[in-house]
């Protein structure tokens, strides 16, 4: 855990809403295991990471999103034998909290190349919703302000999936 450069940045910033790259104040990632308690680990890193920033008052929403976001991301972007891996070289699983001054981003990274599909997708429809894994959509909707996805470019595989929130003072 801990606060990364902008390098491992700047394959997230494509495909986000537009704010300057220069006017970032905060960001910080961590990387997490291929395990279901890496949920657990990512609220954690949030609730210090906002605390750091001074945004306390909004860890019941981020924390909500970022739980949906890393769940997702395990159990449906890891193959198989990733997921019951002991010990993985490079934890397949990153998020990401970026902060500007009127709007924070968390983001997960993972290896899948795969378009968020089923109940996971930005196309909305009334049976995605009523899916038994469309929940965590309906979640990450409600209580964020927007939210996507985009594939990684460059020598980095796989995509991120984002979501913002406004800042207002």
């Amino acid at each position: 855990m801990g606060t990364n450069g902008s390098t491992m940045l700047e394959p997230l910033r494509q495909g986000l809403p537009p704010v300057d790259p220069t006017a970032v104040s905060g960001s910080a990632s961590c990387a997490l295991p291929a395990r279901f308690d890496a949920v657990r680990g990512a609220r954690t890193f949030t609730r210090s990471t906002l605390s750091q920033w001074g945004l306390d008052g909004r860890f019941d929403d981020v924390a909500l999103v970022v739980s949906e976001l890393v769940t997702n991301a395990l159990r449906h972007a890891l193959p198989e034998d990733v997921r019951c891996a002991d010990a993985e070289p490079e934890p397949p699983v990153r998020l990401h909290l970026m902060r500007w001054s009127t709007r924070l981003v968390c983001a997960v990274r993972d290896p899948s190349e795969d378009r968020p599909g089923g109940a996971f997708s930005p196309e909305r429809t009334e049976e995605n919703f009523d899916l038994e894994s469309g929940r965590g959509l309906f979640l990450v909707d409600s209580y964020s302000d927007s939210w996507g996805w985009h594939p990684l470019a460059g020598r980095l595989t796989g995509k991120v999936v984002w979501a913002l929130f406004l800042l207002h003072d």
